[in-house]
Formats: structure tokens, C-alpha cells, sequence
């Protein structure tokens, strides 16, 4: 009988034969970059490798989500959150607003399996795109348990996986040979590939170029114009709150010292404010965690645009959004599940192409937390 490892090698050996052509040299990022390239089953590999970790872990399609939109608005779309601090010099991931990200291991798991089917071809920065992409889709099939039909409505794609059971009520799924078909869900969006790895990561980049939960709208709006992105785009990626946990320390001050007289923030629900109190006392415990989206965390859905104007939003950026005009309209329209997931979509289409390295320039880089020169 078969090995997993064995039937992994097939896998890989296979990718490599098939489709075996020079990499192209993109001047920009296009949809199926890789199928011209020497791993013409990239996205499938990634896809099937983000599946097993995302049902061992249900909340890394939140994590990966904001470890992508934290790398994007650093220095670009260029995975230079991903690299480990060098000497004494900070990384990225060192600074403060990042301490708190996580799926680095995640990320670094993947692309080591890639690299086994495919060195030197997939980098990185889409390697992140992607699993960000998968991981949501994913959690959000396995949430709702869909039975051939994603959230939107399209029929699922056939995947050949096998279910090997760890602990009752959990399995892992592997992609491997002699395998059954499972559903697999229609990925929520686009994601173009074709980027390259930057070489240059800094804490001190970060600091004024990641919004933060205090963040008003005035300073919302320019940050994200400077990205290149706008006010609809602003609204759109926020829906992202709609999944995962926030420490209680991002938003305690709107609980206990809003003015820094001990009042409330009186733009918040009064009921909401006692039950996060429940679970937030004061002082804050930094290890305490509570729901974005009450009741709806685990769903990728417009749940966060209906609890936002029952003025439940957790974060002070989270009721910035009701404070101008153009922001408040889309918030309205963005309740409408079909209308957030189509404008989240092409949002974050444009958020990925933010500051990419592409064509000749970067690298490819053999592991995502070093640059090629230092493996």
C-alpha cells in the first residue's frame, strides 16, 4: 500500500512533467499567471494545502485576511511581512501593530510543499493571496455546510481528497492517491498572480501606514487613498470584521475611559456595551478575545454591515464608517449579501495589486521568512 508521502511525491513529480515551459515574464499580475509557467498547477496545490490547514483551524481564513491586507500596506503586495528580523534589525512582523498577526507558519508550511513540487517558481506574496483566498472559502463552506453549493451560489468543482480521522468530530484532508470526491468550494473571489518577493523588511515602515482600531474617519480615508484605494473600497474591505476575534485591550477604552473622564463611547449600543463588559473586565486581560461580528464570526457574510448600524461595531474604525455620508450609503448597501460579496471581491483585487513586484524584479524566495541570499 501506498505511503501518504509516496503519493504526495507522485503529485508533485506529475506537476513537474506536465506543462513543463519557461516562466513567463510578466510586466503585471494576470489571472492563471502560473499555468504558462513550469508549475502549471500551482493555485490547485495551494488551494488543496490551504483546505488542510483551514480545517484544522477554522479561524485562519481571518488571519491570513489580515495578514495579507497588513503586508499590502507596507512597502506593497510584496510578502516582506513574512521575513524574520535580521541581527538586531526589527522586521516587520516586529513592529507593534503586528505583534498580534498570525498564519506565518501557516504560509511557511505551504510554500515548503510547493517548493518540493515546484522550486524557485512560486513566490511568496501569491502564495499569501491565494491562501487568504482559499482559507475564507473554505471556512465559510465548512461554516454553512454547503452540499454542492458555495455561498453564492455556484456549484462546487470536484476535489480528490481522503479523509484521514485524527479525533472524533475532526479529520484532515489530504491530497494523495486512491482518493474519493468531497465538495470543494468556488473560490469568493479573483485573485491574479504573477507577483515577486520583496528583500526588504522593516519595523519602521510600519508605524502610519497600517489603520488602527482608534482610527477616525478623516484618517481612514487618506490612508486608504494613499493606497490607491477609495472610500467604497474602504467600506468593502472593512466587511472583513465579519470573521475572527479581537483582543479586548483594541477596544476597552470604549468601554471604560472613552473621554479619559471613565464615560462610555455613547455611540455604542448600551446592551452591547454590558455584554462586552461581561467579557472584557477592567482591567483588560490581554489574552481575553471576543467576537468582531457577535453571533456571526465564523461566517464570511454582510452580518457586520447589519450589527454597524445597530451601532454594535467593535472597533471605534468600525463606527468611523457611520460618521460621513458616502461611507454610511455603502454601508447600507453593502447589507445586501450578494452586493458585499461582489464589492469585497473587486476590492480586494485592487488591495492585492498594491505596490507589486513583478517581471524581473525581487525574487522568488526559497523560503518565506529569508531572502535567497541568506538560505
Amino acid at each position: 500500500m501506498r505511503s501518504i508521502n509516496d503519493c504526495f511525491l507522485i503529485l508533485f513529480v506529475s506537476i513537474l512533467v506536465f506543462g513543463m515551459v519557461r516562466i513567463c515574464e510578466a510586466g503585471g499580475l494576470r489571472k492563471n499567471f502560473y499555468k504558462q509557467t513550469s508549475c502549471p498547477k500551482a493555485e490547485d496545490l495551494v488551494r488543496s494545502l490551504t483546505r488542510v490547514k483551514a480545517e484544522a483551524n477554522p479561524a485562519l481564513g481571518a488571519k491570513l485576511l489580515r495578514l495579507q491586507f497588513h503586508d499590502c500596506f507596507v512597502r506593497g503586495c510584496d510578502a516582506s511581512i513574512l521575513l524574520d528580523r535580521v541581527g538586531t534589525d526589527q522586521a516587520e512582523k516586529d513592529a507593534r501593530p503586528n505583534l498580534s498577526v498570525s498564519g506565518y507558519q501557516e504560509i511557511n508550511d505551504i510554500k515548503a510543499k510547493i517548493e518540493q513540487a515546484c522550486p524557485g517558481v512560486v513566490s511568496c506574496a501569491d502564495i499569501l493571496a491565494l491562501a487568504a483566498r482559499d482559507a475564507v472559502s473554505f471556512s465559510e463552506m465548512a461554516s454553512r455546510s454547503y452540499l454542492g453549493f458555495d455561498p453564492i451560489g455556484h456549484q462546487f468543482k470536484s476535489l480528490k481528497t481522503i479523509r484521514r480521522f485524527m479525533q472524533p468530530g475532526s479529520y484532515e484532508i489530504l491530497v494523495a492517491c486512491n482518493t474519493v470526491s468531497v465538495p470543494s468550494p468556488t473560490p469568493l473571489w479573483d485573485v491574479l498572480t504573477g507577483r515577486r518577493d520583496g528583500n526588504v523588511s522593516l519595523a519602521s515602515e510600519v508605524n502610519g501606514n497600517i489603520p488602527g482600531p482608534f482610527s477616525n474617519f478623516t484618517s481612514l480615508k487618506r490612508l486608504f487613498l494613499n493606497k490607491g484605494l477609495n472610500v467604497n473600497d474602504l467600506v468593502a474591505l472593512s466587511g472583513a470584521h465579519t470573521v475572527g476575534f479581537a483582543h479586548c485591550g483594541t477596544f476597552s477604552r470604549r468601554l471604560y475611559n472613552f473621554t479619559g473622564n471613565g464615560y462610555t463611547d455613547p455611540s455604542l449600543d448600551a446592551t452591547y456595551i454590558e455584554s462586552l463588559k461581561a467579557q472584557c473586565p477592567n482591567p483588560a486581560d490581554p489574552q481575553t478575545t471576543v467576537e468582531m461580528d457577535p453571533q456571526s464570526s465564523g461566517s464570511f457574510d454582510s452580518s457586520y454591515f447589519n450589527i454597524l448600524v445597530q451601532n454594535k461595531g467593535l472597533f471605534q474604525s468600525d463606527a468611523a464608517l457611520l460618521t460621513d455620508k458616502s461611507s454610511g450609503k455603502t454601508v447600507q448597501q453593502l447589507r445586501k449579501p450578494r452586493a458585499f460579496l461582489d464589492e469585497f471581491g473587486k476590492s480586494m483585487k485592487k488591495m492585492a495589486a498594491i505596490g507589486v513586484i513583478t517581471g524581473n524584479a525581487g525574487e522568488i524566495r526559497k523560503q518565506c521568512g529569508k531572502i535567497n541570499s541568506q538560505v
